[in-house]
Order: C-alpha cells, then sequence, then structure tokens
C-alpha cells in the first residue's frame, strides 16, 4: 500500500485496496479491523494524511483488539518501531500524533456499534470453542463479515467522538548497545538489565523474590 493512497470508496461494495491489505496482516475481517481501519482514516485525515515511514506519527493504542492491526498498516505505527504505544483500557479508543508539529487526534468509537445479536454471539462462542459446525462456521464468518461492512460504509462523524489533543510526546525509540545477563548469557538491552549483587541480571531470570 502506498503511503499516499488511502481509498474510502465502498460505492460498489468492494473492498479498497488498503483495507485488503489490513486483512492480509490481520489473517481475516471482522469488525474490530473494521473499527481500527476507519479510526485510522478519520485521524490520519485530521492530521497529515500521510503514513509514517519511521516515527513521523506517534499513536497510543487503548485496546489489543483487532483493530490495532488496521491502524499500523494504515499509520505505520508499529511496536517495532516504538511509535505504537498500548495502554491496557479495554476502549476503542485511537490517538495519532504528528512529531513534527505537535499536533494531535483522540478518536473514540461511540456506544453501540460492536454489539452483536444473539445468533451472531453464540456463533462467535461456538467458534472460538472450536464446537461449531462446517455450517455453522460458514454463517459466523458471514455475519461477521457483515457486520465489518457495516461499520465500513457508516459516516465517519456516526461513528467516533474526534478530538483535537495537547499531549507532551514519549521520547523517541531508544537504541543501545545490548549486554549480556550474567545468568544466562543472553544479550538484553542495557537499561533493561537489573544489577544484583554487583552482577546484571536480565528480567527473564529474575527470581519471584527478586522482582
Amino acid at each position: 500500500m502506498q503511503k499516499d493512497k488511502i481509498k474510502t470508496d465502498w460505492s460498489h461494495g468492494e473492498n479498497p485496496e488498503d483495507y485488503k491489505c489490513c486483512v492480509a496482516f490481520h489473517g481475516h475481517d471482522c469488525p474490530g479491523l473494521a473499527v481500527g481501519y476507519r479510526a485510522a482514516q478519520a485521524a490520519l485525515a485530521a492530521l497529515c494524511g500521510e503514513r509514517a515511514e519511521d516515527e513521523e506519527l506517534v499513536a497510543i493504542v487503548e485496546t489489543d483488539a483487532c483493530g490495532v492491526d488496521a491502524l499500523q498498516v494504515l499509520t505505520g505505527c508499529t511496536f517495532g518501531k516504538g511509535n505504537l504505544i498500548y495502554q491496557d483500557h479495554g476502549k476503542h479508543v485511537f490517538t495519532l500524533i504528528e512529531r513534527k508539529s505537535g499536533r494531535g487526534v483522540r478518536v473514540a468509537l461511540k456506544a453501540g456499534f460492536m454489539e452483536m445479536n444473539e445468533r451472531h454471539l453464540t456463533l462467535m462462542e461456538k467458534v472460538h470453542q472450536m464446537t461449531a459446525t462446517p455450517h455453522e462456521t460458514a454463517e459466523f464468518w458471514k455475519i461477521h463479515s457483515q457486520k465489518a461492512l457495516e461499520i465500513l460504509q457508516k459516516p465517519i462523524e456516526t461513528l467516533f467522538n474526534i478530538q483535537p489533543i495537547n499531549r507532551t510526546l514519549p521520547p523517541k525509540a531508544r537504541r543501545e548497545p545490548s549486554r549480556l545477563c550474567t545468568r544466562c548469557g543472553e544479550p538484553a538491552m542495557g537499561s533493561k538489565l537489573v544489577v544484583l549483587d554487583g552482577r546484571e541480571v536480565c528480567r527473564d531470570c529474575l527470581q519471584p523474590e527478586e522482582r
């Protein structure tokens, strides 16, 4: 997906190429992915409109659900680049900040859009428990994709509360040499090591009482 191509044409019921990229990255089409896709669209439209190649943008997500994958694809904010920050609030809220200008936008899903009817929930439980029949599995994914399409076709303003924000930018990703843990011998980022009795130990090797 090119960073300057953010397509929004759903007039023929076909998924734009950038949403197909999100589905390919995530593994399947679903309502949560659609929410993240639309939130990323809204945030980019409010700011620069371009995907981050490096750390030009910072994303703060308040969920670890499916939508974060779509946000990574569209915005270029990723865990590996250090410009995707996770806050465990359990909310479909996505904040995007432009480093150069300091401008930011908070996109929060309105109530009701992730609610599912009884049949949808029943099928979801069976699929997750791996007790669904092939017919039930096919029915679930059909309903699931239809729910996603509803979200994709909704006007942005009906889906989200969108607010400009000003907040302190997190520091850029740290890059530093690794040092060896004195217990397991594996290299770890130096600042992540813990000094115990004058010896540097990685956090994975810490005993419960040492933690």
